[in-house]
């Protein structure tokens, strides 16, 4: 596997599979890899030729008092997980690769609606950052799948978005989110919890199945956004939000609405937040 931090080298080693006619997949990351984007490179690897992932911890998506500064750089361990899943190319850019002007005069994409709602109101300006970032990684790799993990339904449906509407040649696809045997959602924060808090976060993914559960049976959604609230509060959670929505635009449903439902809960516990999400079809 290569690894290449400049755009120019980057883009002479897709030059090189393209004039074979060979197919580049791509699956972008902040790093400190875990099974979950394993098996990213795993649906690219069966699906494209080549295979290209990135690490770049991105300052554009985290807001102040987040965790830019602490969120764990593992290279090392990268390049081996990834090596291990016969990725072809890592790619690390720096800062300054990225954001020649830097980050704080960067030229930002803002992508309307879908934004202004759940981790958008919670994070003002993250989505800009990652709208940004992918839009920036795209251009350099020009790949023609990319993967995104469904843990991070949001950030799928904003990179759906961008997309389409700036007629991106690009496919995306959205993978299953890869869980621990408890039910927890694989995420680089989990290693932020202590050992008592780590036993508490499955019951996030118990609060998501409970609440599809007795939607099914006829319990409207607004009552049990509220139960399900009432009830992380209890287990020792700070809720941002727990909602139910709809998977194709994140919009309120309409009363009685069951199909193509989606619940999202993101809540902290201890100093650690934490994301998570359920479709319900």
């Amino acid at each position: 596997m290569q690894t290449l931090q400049d755009a120019p080298a980057l883009r002479a080693a897709i030059r090189s599979w393209r004039s074979k006619g060979q197919t580049v997949g791509f699956v972008p990351t902040l790093g400190n890899l875990h099974a979950g984007h394993q098996s990213l490179i795993k649906l690219a690897r069966a699906r494209t030729d080549r295979v290209v992932a990135s690490v770049f911890v991105n300052p554009t998506q985290f807001a102040p008092g987040e965790d830019f500064e602490r969120y764990p750089r593992t290279l090392a361990q990268d390049q081996a997980a990834l090596a291990d899943e016969e990725c072809d190319l890592l790619f690390t850019p720096d800062v300054a690769t990225l954001y020649p002007y830097g980050a704080e005069n960067s030229v930002m994409l803002h992508v309307p609606q879908i934004t202004d709602t759940l981790e958008g109101a919670h994070r003002p300006g993250h989505f800009d950052g990652v709208a940004t970032v992918v839009c920036k990684l795209f251009n350099l790799v020009q790949p023609d799948l990319a993967i995104f993990g469904q843990k991070d339904f949001q950030q799928l449906k904003v990179i759906e978005r961008m997309v389409s509407d700036l007629s991106l040649p690009v496919r995306v696809m959205a993978a299953p989110t890869m869980r621990a045997d408890d039910g927890l959602a694989l995420s680089s924060r989990n290693q932020y919890l202590s050992t008592a808090e780590r036993a508490r976060a499955p019951m996030i993914h118990d609060t998501l199945l409970k609440m599809r559960e007795l939607l099914a049976k006829g319990h409207t959604w607004r009552v049990l956004e509220q139960v399900a609230t009432a009830q992380l509060i209890r287990g020792g959670f700070e809720p941002d939000y727990v909602v139910i929505r709809r998977a194709e635009d994140l919009a309120e449903p309409a009363e009685g609405e069951q199909a193509g439902l989606i619940a999202l809960i993101a809540a902290r516990l201890g100093s650690t937040r934490l994301i998570d999400n359920l479709l319900f079809d």
